[in-house]
């Protein structure tokens, strides 16, 4: 029963992330990059610039700019980043990678596009805290007429918090990288539902869910606090420990990087011939990729849409900032370690490739190696899970016409969506994420699409305002 359901959301995920899917979010990148004349790269330094700036005082909003930031990132830097990029690498070989980055670099254009847009059309509820996403800009922004395709996007991004990347695939990690660590053999184990789990598994999932239900019964203001704190530390110990790594294989960088290259366009290639290869690891690359920074789903906007700031253009550089440091750093540091130590190609699966790559790379006993990699996942992970609740409450939000009460037991349903993630199986897990992440996507690319007039008008205006001294940065 259980290989015909897996079966089953098999053919379906491909059937969401097909050619056609891939195909749609590399050319709304584009597009988005050529009207905006290559924004991303251009401004660059004044989005970093603007991210380190204090708001100013009565600036509309309810967080500041590195808070949303913070917030945005915690939900994007998670099992992705670690998990994720090993799977994609296992299964379209080292060319995903490149794929990712392609992805990325297109998908600033879409981050900047659709959180500007967030600040263009967000509302103030009754209470006084602001709310606004991909729904209301497809509301307002397209019109009253479009208001469906707005719906169809909060349900289904009631699905992949609850469902997808915030619960399951979060607390799977969690626990599974708890587990190898300490409890590789499952010696201590139990056993529940007709299954036997390793006590470290039961013991985990339920700290985690009492720390998950601590800081989300707090809102926005705390989920944005916690973040500022866990967000920049785990990302810099992340990237000072992989860095390691590159400087002890210092020497076997540029034949990494070749590899990467030729996989990519299936020079290396595998059963099937080059052009099998090279659809492989684009999908792979790419859906990784995506999973990872959600450029194009239209979360990171529902989080910029409650800063402090009156200027769209000025959030949507900095949620740029969220695709640059997820996928093009995050990602491409573990990318990088599992190449350099060949782990892709070892017959492991999941976090083992990447605990793997960590053991074989740095200059520490196997134990210190896995127990720092046990860390950053726990962290990245518990983070995905409190920025994708803020997420998946908004869009039920919308959905129900601002009722309070749904939104306070949805919190309850959530932390125990947390609570039975780890005896998901974790193919089925990884699936349906999947799933619900294609369907997340094909509504606010639609939108952004169709406002991306709105965006280039925006951003000329605002720009010609910093030249003319209209506008103080």
């Amino acid at each position: 029963m259980l290989d015909q359901i897996n079966n089953i959301l098999g053919k379906i995920d491909n059937f969401v992330w097909g050619v056609p899917l891939i195909v749609l979010i590399l050319l709304v990148g584009i597009f988005l990059t050529i009207r905006l004349k290559g924004l991303q790269i251009r401004k660059l330094p004044l989005a970093v610039k603007y991210l380190f700036e204090n708001e100013k005082s009565g600036e509309s909003g309810e967080v500041s700019s590195f808070a949303a930031l913070c917030t945005a990132l915690s939900a994007t830097i998670g099992t992705g980043n670690i998990v994720g990029v090993a799977t994609a690498l296992v299964e379209g070989g080292p060319g995903a990678l490149f794929w990712m980055w392609i992805a990325a670099l297109v998908g600033t254009a879409t981050k900047y596009s659709e959180c500007l847009l967030a600040i263009k059309y967000r509302v103030v509820a009754e209470d006084g805290h602001i709310i606004g996403g991909p729904f209301y800009y497809i509301e307002k922004g397209m019109g009253p007429k479009w208001k469906w395709l707005g719906k169809l996007f909060a349900f289904f991004g009631v699905g992949v918090g609850l469902f997808g990347i915030g619960t399951f695939t979060q607390i799977n990690g969690i626990t599974s990288a708890v587990k190898g660590f300490f409890d590789p053999d499952t010696i201590w184990t139990v056993d529940l539902f007709g299954r036997t789990y390793s006590w470290t598994v039961i013991i985990a999932g339920i700290i985690l869910t009492i720390c998950v239900a601590l800081v989300i019964i707090g809102g926005i203001k705390r989920i944005s606090t916690v973040s500022q704190v866990i967000v920049p530390f785990m990302a810099l110990t992340y990237v000072v420990v992989v860095l390691i790594i590159i400087v002890m294989h210092i020497t076997e960088v540029p034949a990494a990087f070749a590899t990467i290259i030729k996989s990519a366009f299936g020079f290396k290639a595998v059963a099937g011939g080059a052009m099998g290869s090279i659809i492989v690891a684009m999908q792979k690359g790419i859906a990784r990729g995506i999973f990872s920074n959600e450029a194009g789903l239209g979360s990171a906007p529902i989080a910029a849409a409650a800063v402090q700031t009156d200027y769209p253009v000025k959030q949507g550089l900095v949620s740029m900032l969220g695709t640059v440091i997820d996928t093009l750093i995050i990602c491409t540091m573990t990318g990088l370690a599992i190449v350099l130590t060949g782990t892709w190609d070892m017959g492991l699966e999941g976090v083992a490739v990447t605990t793997k790559a960590f053991q074989l790379g740095l200059p520490f006993p196997n134990q210190v190696a896995s127990f720092i990699l046990m860390v950053c996942l726990v962290f990245f992970a518990f983070t995905t899970i409190l920025g994708w609740d803020y997420y998946s409450e908004r869009c039920l939000e919308y959905l129900t016409g601002h009722k309070k009460a749904v939104v306070k037991a949805y919190r309850w349903l959530y932390i125990l969506a947390v609570f039975i993630g780890p005896f998901m199986t974790v193919s089925a897990v990884w699936t349906i994420a999947d799933i619900f992440n294609g369907l997340m996507a094909l509504p606010n690319l639609i939108a952004v699409t169709a406002l991306s007039g709105v965006v280039v008008a925006e951003t000329k205006v605002y720009m010609d305002g910093l030249k003319k001294d209209k506008i103080q940065p």
